[in-house]
């Protein structure tokens, strides 16, 4: 799937790094600060949608009266400590990243998640050096399955669509990189386990995590040795 690859891009939760079981805890505490408990089609609702859309959802849906900047706040308090401890990344994700390095792929991140969040994460794990373009959902104006964070990205990268391989671990994600007119890899998180089926008949490659990929195989091998 890399092969003739110019560059890669990266959704980030639950693609690249393991942290989508934080936000329905979140969901949860953060609802619950108003007496109210969480619907059951929420994640459903809300999946796909940018950092911002999501606030707006919140805010209308269950009537607060935070603003959606103080909502947005709120959520990226909440989550700081748990992604800055306890989300690491997806097996054999550095491997992958130090492969498209040495290749001259170049590398972009694509994520519905906040600014602050998403550079937190690139610091904490170390892989901001990896990437030539970092972008969020807010700031393409439109989330998934709209194409436009890939588009934009593809083209802070300086390569055409065609040449890029999207990894995405959910419906929404996947539609979003395919409408850009890229090839995109799903990967497997126990967060989308419902939506396997869809995802293996809309993406290009279904992977359980990046150690499937062979030259990361190979490169794990060498390793080992």
């Amino acid at each position: 799937m890399l092969e003739n690859k110019k560059a890669v891009i990266f959704d980030m939760d639950g693609s690249l790094v393991d942290s989508m079981w934080i936000w329905k805890d979140i969901d949860i505490e953060y609802l619950g600060r108003f007496g109210l408990k969480i619907p059951d089609d929420l994640q459903r609702m809300i999946e796909g949608k940018s950092f911002t859309e999501t606030a707006e959802y919140f805010k209308e849906r269950f009537a607060l009266e935070r603003s959606v900047e103080e909502i947005k706040a709120d959520w990226n308090e909440m989550a700081w400590e748990k992604y800055r401890t306890k989300v690491m990344l997806k097996p054999g994700a550095r491997e992958l990243l130090d492969y498209c390095r040495k290749q001259g792929i170049r590398l972009g991140i694509a994520t519905s998640n906040s600014r602050q969040i998403v550079d937190m994460v690139m610091q904490e794990r170390a892989i901001a050096e990896y990437f030539s373009c970092i972008m969020t959902s807010c700031e393409a104006k439109k989330g998934k399955p709209a194409p436009d964070i890939y588009l934009i990205t593809a083209k802070r990268l300086g390569v055409r669509p065609e040449d890029c391989l999207v990894f995405e671990d959910i419906v929404f994600g996947i539609q979003a990189g395919k409408s850009a007119g890229m090839e995109v890899c799903a990967v497997e998180d126990a967060y989308s386990s419902y939506q396997a089926q869809e995802k293996r008949r809309l993406a290009d490659h279904y992977i359980t995590d990046f150690t499937e990929i062979p030259e990361v195989a190979a490169i794990l091998r060498e390793k080992a040795c």
